[in-house]
């Protein structure tokens, strides 16, 4: 009975009139994520204006390049028709000839000339002597008065070097960003003296995942006694671990600086209570980094792991403990599987929020402590090579992303395998 009543249904589909009632009821559904879609349309327009155009506005800079051919247009359209075998036609002389001293008028000249410089030293001075030479006599070629201002321009690789750089997009920075450049011969590597940005990177990772592993080493037990505390106890040391929250953390920093350096309160206090015979070097160095940026990142780990513990019921524990396990095995077995995700979500964001760090290490760590963020702020503050810049933080934030989508699969793995 049960059979012939379904067989209809299943060679026939469902009735007309249930058909009709799933499209009235998926209709109602797009509306309502339309009405709130236009809800939060502002917030988005907002977020898109303030925040995510101009920060891809900034990093499009690592793969274009705007200084030359804003310099010198004429020049850069006529070495795009260049093959790059001998010299460039004449056309391109004398773009260049006349463009150089108005470029300089329009003060365009000086960024033309360092984005020349990054790719080879000393084409600064070429551009800035040539635009004090020119203009050319009247009646000399611009080939041949080019060449007598300086005999670069009569070099081939002058000219590569110029069509290099006339855009519009380009693998420079991203490449010097990693410690490569273009070769005869293809991509190569830079000279060792030069290489510095893939061993920042290194370093960057490094400490990352050093305070990573300091804060979980720390806010595990600490979230623990969170989660298991009485109310009362418990409600006291959460203000104890959300007062760092409550200064800034340029404070924070400098607070560690006063309290690590030698004839701070941590080295008198070890001297009085005769543990060491002389100052410990605390600050401008390695330990000094770790120690604050653990501080400033603890609560970053402690809180999400909070949150998954108080999920956790107390009565599997105990209910392992009555059937003869020791605490250590009810610990690794039925506790600390069912934390993971806490622990997981709260690494990843200790290590992802460490990598972008900069006032801490500026402050309490040595030259050779040093994130990449430091360097990006040089490009950006002091030296306005804006270009690299941007592709040093294209490669940070390509490696963050990488980072956060093995933690998605990773999670994904386990939610399948229930593990």
């Amino acid at each position: 009975m049960r059979s012939a009543t379904i067989l209809p249904y299943i060679k026939n589909g469902p009735p007309a009139d249930i058909r009709e009632l799933a499209r009235a009821h998926r209709g109602v559904e797009r509306r309502r994520a339309g009405g709130a879609l236009l809800l939060i349309a502002p917030t988005l327009v907002l977020l898109a204006a303030s925040f995510l155009i101009p920060i891809l506005m900034m990093l499009s800079r690592g793969v274009s390049e705007r200084e030359v051919p804003a310099a010198w247009p004429r020049t850069t359209e006529a070495l795009r028709a260049w093959d790059g075998e001998g010299l460039p036609s004449s056309q391109a002389f004398e773009a260049l000839a006349e463009e150089i001293p108005a470029s300089r008028e329009a003060g365009t000249l000086s960024a033309a000339a360092n984005r020349l410089n990054y790719d080879v030293a000393g084409y600064r001075s070429l551009v800035t002597n040539t635009a004090r030479a020119l203009p050319l006599p009247a009646g000399e070629p611009a080939r041949q008065g080019l060449v007598r201002l300086d005999a670069r321009w009569g070099e081939p690789e002058t000219w590569a070097t110029l069509k290099a750089a006339a855009g519009p997009l380009t693998g420079f920075y991203l490449l010097a960003a990693v410690d490569r450049r273009p070769g005869a011969e293809g991509i190569e590597r830079v000279p060792a003296e030069r290489a510095v940005f893939v061993g920042v990177f290194a370093r960057t990772f490094e400490i990352s995942a050093a305070v990573t592993l300091l804060c979980l080493l720390l806010g595990y037990p600490l979230a623990y006694l969170l989660a298991s505390a009485q109310p009362r106890t418990a409600n006291w040391l959460m203000i104890l671990v959300l007062l760092p929250f409550w200064t800034s953390v340029l404070v924070r920093s400098t607070a560690w600086a006063v309290l690590l350096q030698t004839n701070g309160v941590i080295n008198e206090s070890l001297q009085w209570l005769n543990l060491i015979s002389e100052p410990l070097r605390l600050i401008y160095n390695r330990t000094g980094v770790l120690v604050a940026m653990t501080h400033v990142l603890l609560p970053f780990l402690v809180l999400p792991l909070y949150g998954v513990m108080r999920g956790v019921p107390a009565d599997l524990t105990r209910a392992a403990l009555s059937l003869g396990a020791t605490p250590l095995q009810a610990f690794a077995r039925i506790y600390l599987p069912q934390t993971l995700p806490g622990v997981s979500a709260g690494a990843l964001l200790v290590f992802v929020l460490a990598l972008g760090y900069y006032v801490t290490p500026a402050l309490v760590g040595g030259a050779g402590d040093q994130m990449i963020s430091a360097f990006i702020a040089f490009y950006t503050n002091q030296s306005l090579n804006w270009g690299m810049a941007a592709a040093l933080s294209i490669v940070l934030l390509a490696a963050t992303l990488a980072l956060m989508a093995l933690y998605a699969r990773l999670s994904g793995v386990r939610e399948l395998t229930g593990r």
